[in-house]
C-alpha cells in the first residue's frame, strides 16, 4: 500500500519539526499559486476561477500519490497554449465557457488514463522521446507564440487572428491604428517591467507577489477600471462540485490527440524538475511513480472542472526557498486557496487582466532558452538545426503539431546516427597500448595486407548497406588486403537483415581471397551470430577476443611488420558519420 501511496510513507515518517516550515511554505506558496492560476486559466482560454480549482485538486492528488517530496504541480505556461489549440476548436461558435470547462476536464482525465496507464506499464523512459535540442526548440517557440498571444491582453485591445504570423500582423496594426487603451498598456508594462527587474536584481522579493498587491492597491485609488483597463472582477463563490465532465462522442478523438502530447510534455517537464530538485536533497527520481502522480493529480483536477496539470520548476523553487519539507507545503496551499474561495471571493476583484497576461509573458520568458540555442550553434551545428525546426514547427503550424514534430525529429535524429555511424580504420601508436583512431594518430603504423575497422554502432537494417559499402572500398584498395578485421567492440547487435548482409559479404569477399575477420564480439552479439548460422560460412576461427589477439595471429601468419599507413599509398583514414 504503501508503495502506491507515498503520502502515506510521508506521514508516518513526519517529524514535528518540519511542521512550522511547511505550514509557513504553504503560505508563501498560495501568493503565488492564486495569480499564476489565474493567468494560466486564461492563457489556455478558460475562466480564471478553474485555475484556482485545479490548483486545489492537483496539490491535493500529488500530496498523496505523487512520490517528490516537494515538487509542486499545478497550472502550467507550457501546458496552456496546449489545452487552448485542443479545446477551443471544439468550442461551438459562441464560445460557451461551460463547454469549454467540460472539454478541458475530460482532457486532463485523459491525461491521468494515459499516465497512469503508463505508469503500470512502466513506460517512465517515453520522457526521453523528446531530446534537449528539439525541447529547447520547442519551448522557445511555445515562449514565442505566447508572448505574441498576449500582446492584445498586455495592451488593452483584442485580435482576432489564427497562426502567429497572422497575430503579429493584427497585433502591429492595432498598434498602428491607435486601439491601445493608455491606462491598460501602463498597467500591463509597468508590472511587467516590475516583474523583471525584481526576478532579475532581487531574487528574494516575490515579484509577482509584488505586482499583484500594488495594482490590486493601485486600480480602485485612480478608479482604472473606468478608463478601460479590463479586472478579473468577483470570482464564483464556493467550491466546484465533483463533476464527471459530458463531452461529445466526436470530441473524444480530437481530445486524446491533444491529451498524448499534453501528457509526453507533462512527464518530460516533471522528470527533468524532479531529477534536478532531487539532486539538491538526495533523493532517488522514481519515474514510473511520478507518472501515477501526476496522473491522480489530473485525474483530481479533472473531476473537479480543472484543466491538466504539469509540475513547476518556480512554485517548487519557491517552496524550496521557503522551507518545504514535505508534501504538506501543497495541502496548506490548497486548503488557503479553497478558503478564499469560499469566504472572500471578490479579494482579487480589482486584479487587472493586464497584469495577468505581464505574469504569462514573464513565465514565458523563462521556458526560453537563448544561451543553449546558441550554445548549439557554436557546439553541434546539426542539433541547431533540428532546435530551429522545432521552433518553426510551434510558430509555424501551431502548439500540437509543434510537439510533434519535435518528438519526430528526436527519433529521427537517433534513427540518422544509426543509419551513418561513425567509422574508421584504426593502427597502432608508438607509446600507446591498443590500437586507435588513424583520424586522431595520423602518424599511427599499418601492417600490410590488414585493415582494422571499427563501426561504432549496433548493426541493423538502416546501417547494413553503409557497412557493406565501406566494407567494399576497404576491399578495393590496391593492393588489395588479405584481412579486414572489424574491431567489434562497439557493435551491441546484429539483427537479422545485417545478418543477411554479412553472409553474403563474406561469400563476395572470400571469392576474392579476402577475409572478414571479426574481434571482440560481444557474448550476446557471439550468441546471435551462431542462432543466423553465419558461422557456416563465415570461419569459426576468424573470431577473436581481442584486436591485439586478432593481429598477433595475423603477424605469425604472414610475418607482416609495422609501417606508416603512407607507405605504399594507402589512404590514411576512412569516411565518418555525423
Amino acid at each position: 500500500m504503501v508503495q502506491w501511496i507515498p503520502g502515506l510513507r510521508v506521514v508516518r515518517t513526519y517529524r514535528r519539526q518540519w511542521l512550522v516550515k511547511d505550514v509557513v511554505a504553504g503560505v508563501v506558496l498560495t501568493t503565488l499559486l492564486v495569480p499564476q492560476g489565474m493567468a494560466y486559466a486564461e492563457l489556455a482560454g478558460l475562466p480564471a476561477i478553474t485555475g484556482l480549482y485545479t490548483s486545489i485538486l492537483c496539490l491535493l492528488g500529488y500530496a498523496v500519490f505523487g512520490p517528490s517530496r516537494i515538487l509542486v504541480l499545478g497550472p502550467d505556461s507550457s501546458l496552456g497554449p496546449m489545452i487552448a489549440a485542443t479545446v477551443l476548436p471544439l468550442v461551438a461558435a459562441d464560445g460557451d465557457p461551460a463547454r469549454a470547462v467540460a472539454l478541458a476536464s475530460m482532457l486532463a482525465i485523459m491525461v491521468a488514463v494515459i499516465m497512469i496507464v503508463a505508469s503500470v506499464a512502466k513506460l517512465g523512459f517515453i520522457a526521453d522521446l523528446i531530446s534537449k535540442p528539439t525541447m529547447i526548440g520547442y519551448l522557445n517557440g511555445l515562449a514565442l507564440t505566447i508572448v505574441v498571444g498576449q500582446l492584445p491582453k498586455l495592451c488593452g485591445f483584442s485580435v482576432d487572428a489564427e497562426g502567429l504570423i497572422a497575430e503579429i500582423g493584427a497585433v502591429a496594426r492595432a498598434i498602428a491604428g491607435g486601439e491601445v487603451v493608455a491606462a491598460a498598456a501602463a498597467v500591463g508594462l509597468g508590472a511587467l517591467a516590475v516583474i523583471l527587474v525584481l526576478q532579475r536584481w532581487v531574487r528574494k522579493v516575490p515579484a509577482v507577489l509584488v505586482v499583484v498587491v500594488r495594482a490590486l492597491i493601485v486600480v480602485p485609488v485612480f478608479d482604472l477600471a473606468e478608463h478601460g483597463v479590463p479586472v478579473v472582477g468577483v470570482l464564483p463563490a464556493g467550491f466546484p462540485p465533483l463533476t464527471l465532465p459530458h463531452v461529445g462522442f466526436a470530441d473524444l478523438a480530437p481530445l486524446f490527440a491533444g491529451a498524448v502530447g499534453i501528457a509526453l510534455v507533462s512527464l518530460a517537464d516533471t522528470i527533468s524538475t524532479a531529477s534536478a530538485f532531487a539532486a539538491r536533497t538526495g533523493q532517488e527520481v522514481h519515474g514510473n511513480q511520478e507518472m501515477a502522480g501526476i496522473g491522480v493529480a489530473n485525474l483530481a483536477a479533472g473531476l473537479f472542472q480543472g484543466f491538466p496539470v504539469s509540475t513547476s520548476g518556480s512554485r517548487t523553487a519557491v517552496a524550496q526557498q521557503a522551507g518545504a519539507r514535505t508534501q504538506l507545503t501543497g495541502v496548506v496551499g490548497a486548503v488557503l486557496i479553497t478558503v478564499m474561495i469560499v469566504a472572500v471571493p471578490g479579494l482579487f476583484r480589482n486584479l487587472p487582466q493586464p497584469v495577468l497576461a505581464a505574469i504569462v509573458i514573464t513565465a514565458a520568458l523563462s521556458l526560453s532558452d537563448v544561451p543553449g540555442t546558441v550554445r548549439l550553434w557554436r557546439q553541434r551545428k546539426t542539433e541547431f538545426l533540428l532546435s530551429a525546426a522545432a521552433l518553426a514547427g510551434v510558430a509555424l503550424l501551431g502548439v500540437l503539431p509543434g510537439i510533434a514534430i519535435a518528438v519526430g525529429l528526436s527519433i529521427l535524429n537517433v534513427f540518422r546516427h544509426a543509419w551513418l555511424p561513425y567509422h574508421t580504420i584504426l593502427g597502432q601508436v608508438e607509446g600507446l597500448r591498443g590500437f586507435h583512431d588513424v583520424r586522431s594518430y595520423p602518424h599511427a603504423l599499418r601492417l600490410p595486407g590488414l585493415v582494422i575497422f571499427r563501426f561504432d554502432a549496433p548493426l541493423m537494417f538502416a546501417n547494413a548497406r553503409t557497412f557493406r559499402t565501406e566494407i567494399r572500398r576497404l576491399a578495393s584498395a590496391s593492393p588489395a588486403p588479405s584481412w579486414i578485421l572489424v574491431a567489434a567492440e562497439p557493435v551491441t547487435d546484429v539483427d537479422t537483415t545485417a545478418a543477411d548482409m554479412l553472409r553474403e559479404l563474406d561469400d563476395e569477399l572470400n571469392a576474392r581471397d579476402i577475409h572478414l575477420v571479426m574481434a571482440e564480439v560481444k557474448d550476446p552479439v557471439r550468441r546471435k551470430i551462431d542462432r543466423y548460422e553465419l558461422t557456416r560460412t563465415m570461419d569459426p576461427t576468424h573470431f577473436y577476443p581481442t584486436v591485439g589477439a586478432a593481429v598477433a595471429a595475423f603477424r605469425e601468419e604472414t610475418g607482416a611488420d609495422w609501417v606508416p599507413f603512407n607507405a605504399g599509398g594507402r589512404e590514411s583514414g576512412s569516411s565518418t558519420g555525423s
